[in-house]
């Protein structure tokens, strides 16, 4: 397959070593990749070159990687995948916190993350859904629109991971969805050992809209009450 068939990805890697492995299994994949090697050029990469996903790693000098996926997030809503070495689940939260679509936690597999890039691609680039509205109580979640309405009347516009999230738990209310079941459905990909986005989205989804009853299922995951 030709190199940028499938469009860009733009890596945001202090490793050189990391940038040679990870430009050789995606450019064998189509895709042509724009190497960053810290967050100042990652961010000008991301606003110059249109990539279809972004992978950014959270151990950066200068610029960490949780701050330059703040600084995308105020001009893009490019998908961005997090590279992180880190053991501490606190990095990785703040990253999903702030607008990062997932991680992958080093080392990992070119396959693993081949997988992930592309199901991202399939969720944020599928066809969007018919608008249509889906009322939980007196709350609307309305899928045209990408909105949530509030019993108030308030407007809430959660990011289009979350309302992705919250869209498939109503759509399927009162029933009890497994992490793994929710990351396929949402994410796109099979379960590969990290369920932790999950629930940091969830949580996420509880701060924002309080009144909705997204119920925690002990030893399977959430659903939405009836």
């Amino acid at each position: 397959m030709t190199i940028g068939t499938r469009g860009t990805v733009v890596l945001i890697e202090d490793s050189d070593e990391i940038a040679e492995l990870v430009r050789m299994v995606f450019e064998n994949e189509g895709f042509r990749l724009i190497h960053a090697p810290n967050g100042e050029r990652g961010l000008d990469a991301v606003r110059d070159r249109d990539p279809r996903v972004v992978l950014l790693d959270l151990g950066l000098p200068g610029i960490d990687g949780i701050e330059v996926c703040r600084r995308i997030r105020a001009f893009s809503d490019v998908p961005v995948l997090m590279l992180t070495a880190r053991d501490a689940e606190i990095d990785k939260i703040v990253g999903l916190e702030i607008g990062a679509d997932d991680y992958i936690t080093k080392p990992f597999s070119p396959r693993e993350m081949v997988a992930r890039v592309k199901a991202v691609l399939r969720r944020s680039e599928e066809a969007p859904r018919a608008p249509s509205t889906i009322e939980i109580g007196e709350w609307a979640i309305d899928s045209g629109r990408r909105e949530v309405r509030s019993p108030s009347g308030e407007v809430f516009r959660p990011t289009a991971r979350e309302f992705d999230l919250l869209w498939y738990l109503a759509d399927n209310s009162g029933l009890a969805l497994s992490r793994s079941q929710i990351l396929e459905a949402v994410w796109g990909y099979e379960y590969f050992g990290e369920t932790r986005t999950v629930d940091v989205h969830v949580r996420q989804l509880r701060k924002k809209l309080d009144g909705i009853p997204i119920e925690t299922v002990w030893g399977v995951g959430y659903r939405i009450a009836d």
